[in-house]
């Protein structure tokens, strides 16, 4: 019997939360954002073949509405 493959496209993300110790939301934004850019950086073929397109956060201070 001959096997019948269609492509399929597979949409993913990644959600994360990581606690920083900075002065403000721009400082603790911009100590992930490296980290992160580094890494992708470093393993680019594997986001290429990922197909990668953006990674996003924001910082805030935690509250009750967490």
């Amino acid at each position: 019997l001959m096997e019948i493959f269609m492509k399929y496209k597979v949409h993913w993300l990644i959600d994360g939360l990581v606690e920083i110790d900075a002065n403000d939301t721009d400082v603790a934004e911009k100590i992930i954002k490296e980290k992160i850019e580094s890494f992708v950086e470093n393993n680019a073929s594997f986001f290429k073949e990922i197909g990668a397109k953006a990674v996003q956060g924001q910082a805030y201070l935690p509250g009750n509405d967490e």
